[in-house]
């Protein structure tokens, strides 16, 4: 299988600009955000804290999305993307085409997710 990797390269550089455009957004929003008052109702307070917690996973999600995309940018560069690293085998175009960042094979992936 040959592997357009300049095209996968593109996608995985737009996405990383959409990912950190997306976390500028959310601490811009956090920045932004007034302290709640002691006196506020109970439901409020709650509110708040379930925005905050919600922010916060999806900043945590996005930065783990950051470092496999700056995996899979070092694995083009090294010239090995669109290798499985555990067992060494070609990841399907299909995988590679809705996850690009993938450096499992499905077979290792579904693996891995068992254990």
């Amino acid at each position: 299988m040959s592997i357009d990797t300049p095209r996968f390269r593109a996608a995985l550089l737009e996405e990383r600009g959409r990912i950190e455009k997306a976390l500028e957004s959310l601490r811009e929003d956090e920045a932004d955000e007034k302290p709640v008052a002691s006196d506020n109702h109970l439901a409020e307070t709650a509110t708040a804290t379930l925005d905050r917690e919600i922010d916060d996973t999806l900043e945590e999600n996005s930065t783990r999305m950051l470092a496999a995309i700056d995996a899979a940018l070092a694995r083009v560069e090294a010239d090995t993307y669109g290798r499985c690293e555990t067992c060494g085998d070609e990841i399907s175009a299909e995988r590679l085409e809705a996850y690009p960042w993938a450096s499992l094979c499905i077979e290792c992936k579904r693996e891995a997710e068992r254990a």
